[in-house]
């Protein structure tokens, strides 16, 4: 399995164990144990997660423990953690298999949204052909009653926006001749209307009454990457890892079920013809596992920089020469 880390050896042990934590502390709640799987599960989309992969995986890790703790590593230890790890395998599996038709959709209706025709990063189609159809039974989390009231404004006021300007462009076609004020107003007007998600983003946040949250633009700036590396776990750990780099600069309070709300109501804009429960489900589910990623790094940033400056501070000069060697072969 050594092909499958892609990442140093001591990165990846630090991940490994405060995975392998998160799930031991939770074993005992259900609900929180199947969110903090699914969200690990959503980590290794990439990874091709099978029967005899998980019992390589279980096996080394009970081997481990009976190796290092002997006795007092019960059999009904054993038998529990056994259990606790065939369920995070099985999970995995089924959230590969059973999400990849969710993959596909937020492709397919993000290179609508951004009016793009090329298949860059289209999931391989025989990976889940029936996944597509797969019921919107498990639903979103809402935003909150107001938040839904307020897209719905939105997605009205766009599409008003939008008649407005094929009318404004059948007017200007029919008196071009004229030249008349009001034709180029009305030209001019049409041309402002969003055609991009950001365009359209921008637009229903100022509508919603989120124009002043300025920490949205920064996500928005990153969005895209985050959508296009969606089934790439660790390019989209590395993209939330930097996102919240940036947040972590942000004076104020930062409300992420804000950012979806506006991001529902925008891509219903643009994608009107494709849009259904099972895009709801998707885009949900996608903004959900972002959110529970970067709250799970929000706070870090700030310990994480004053211990690396306590670091560099105390290295010695020819420590600090080899370090900024090293750095510049390895960028």
């Amino acid at each position: 399995l050594q092909s499958l880390f892609k990442t140093p050896r001591s990165v990846m042990a630090m991940r490994f164990m405060n995975g392998l934590n998160t799930i031991i502390s939770s074993a005992g709640n259900a609900a929180t144990l199947k969110v903090n799987v699914e969200t690990l599960g959503f980590q290794h989309l990439d990874l091709e997660v099978t029967v005899p992969r998980v019992v390589i995986f279980r096996d080394a890790i009970l081997d481990l423990l009976g190796s290092e703790m002997g006795e007092r590593f019960t059999t009904k230890a054993r038998i529990g953690l056994s259990t606790v790890l065939n369920y995070v395998g099985g999970a995995y599996i089924y959230i590969r298999r059973e999400y990849a038709g969710r993959i596909r959709i937020i492709y397919r209706s993000w290179r609508t949204a951004n009016k793009r025709t090329d298949n860059e990063g289209e999931l391989d189609p025989d990976a889940d052909a029936g996944a597509d159809g797969e019921k919107a039974g498990e639903g979103e989390e809402g935003a909150g009653e107001g938040a839904e009231e307020k897209a719905k404004e939105a997605n009205k006021q766009a599409m008003d926006a939008t008649n407005a300007k094929a009318s404004g462009e059948s007017h200007w076609s029919g008196s071009q001749a004229s030249g008349s004020g009001e034709a180029r107003g009305k030209k001019s007007k049409a041309m402002t209307v969003p055609t991009t998600f950001n365009d359209m983003f921008l637009f229903n946040g100022a509508v919603m009454g989120f124009g002043g949250s300025s920490w949205m633009n920064c996500i928005l700036d990153q969005f895209d990457s985050i959508v296009s590396n969606v089934a790439n776990s660790y390019r989209l750990q590395e993209e939330c890892d930097v996102l919240s780099l940036v947040l972590a600069k942000y004076k104020g309070t930062i409300n992420l079920s804000e950012f979806k709300a506006v991001m529902l109501a925008s891509l219903r804009s643009l994608v009107p013809k494709d849009w259904d429960s099972n895009h709801e489900v998707a885009w949900g589910w996608l903004w959900e596992n972002v959110e529970r990623m970067l709250k799970n790094l929000m706070g870090k940033p700030a310990m994480q920089e004053k211990a690396l400056e306590r670091l560099i501070m105390s290295l010695t000069e020819d420590a600090v020469n080899y370090l900024r060697r090293e750095v510049y072969k390895r960028f």
